[in-house]
Order: C-alpha cells, then structure tokens, then sequence
C-alpha cells in the first residue's frame, strides 16, 4: 500500500509524516523507517524508529531511489512500515517520473509486504492521474 501526503510548501505535510511515523510505532509488531533527504527529524519522531538520510548516501533520482528503497526492504524482513519526507528533493521534480517510480514501489510494497507513506510537495490537481489507481491520498 501507498500512501501519499500532497500539498504545497508550508501546508503541514512534514508535521502529518511525523504523526504517522509515531502512530506506525506504536501499532506495529515490526519495525518502522523514516527516510529522510537530510537528517532534520532527529528529535521529532519515536526514537524506536529507524531515521535514514539519502544525503548520506548520496541517493539522487528516482531510479537510485527506488534501489535504496528495496535494499531497506531486503535487509529487514521485520519492516511493516517505510515512511519518507521530501520525495521531489530526493528524486526530482518530473511528476511523469515520479508516477513511473510510484508504480515500481506499489509492485515492491506488495511484494516486500510493507506500507509506504510519502510526502509529496504538490497539490493533488498537478500530479498525473494515474498515480492515484495506486496511491492512496487523504
């Protein structure tokens, strides 16, 4: 399942992430991630939450994106949730590529069996419709 948190800079979509991230801790019965473009979450979330930054690790586009995003996957099996903040900072700001990355991780997340959230700095109306056959938004 995905899950996408839309909305223009300032509209509170980071704050909505952090409040996911502290829920999928306190419910889940595995592990949960919190991916980040740079490492600003640090006091924000449940520290029983794995915080990741792609800074770190150089991950840039989509396609390094969506191969960091399944080597998470591959090395916990016991991951229910993967949560990530600043998707257009980490992949670019193509909506077209973005939906094309989107529909690789709905394949991953059924595969892999993990809930993805993302936070997008767009509004809904921008993206390509197709996204959302995928994508679950509020």
């Amino acid at each position: 399942m995905i899950f996408l948190i839309t909305g223009r800079r300032g509209t509170g979509k980071t704050k909505r992430l952090i409040e996911f991230v502290n829920a999928a801790v306190e419910n889940s019965k595995g592990n949960v991630v919190c991916v980040e473009k740079e490492r600003l979450l640090t006091y924000n979330i449940n520290y029983r939450a794995r915080l990741v930054e792609t800074d770190h690790f150089k991950v840039q586009g989509y396609e390094a994106f969506y191969g960091f995003l399944s080597g998470i996957c591959a090395g916990d099996h016991d991951i229910t949730d993967i949560l990530i903040d600043a998707t257009l900072r980490i992949g670019g700001r193509d909506y077209e590529e973005l939906a094309t990355f989107l529909e690789k991780i709905a394949v991953l997340s059924e595969i892999a069996e993990k809930k993805f959230v993302f936070t997008v700095s767009a509004d809904r109306e921008e993206l390509p419709e197709r996204i959302f056959t995928f994508c679950e938004t509020e």
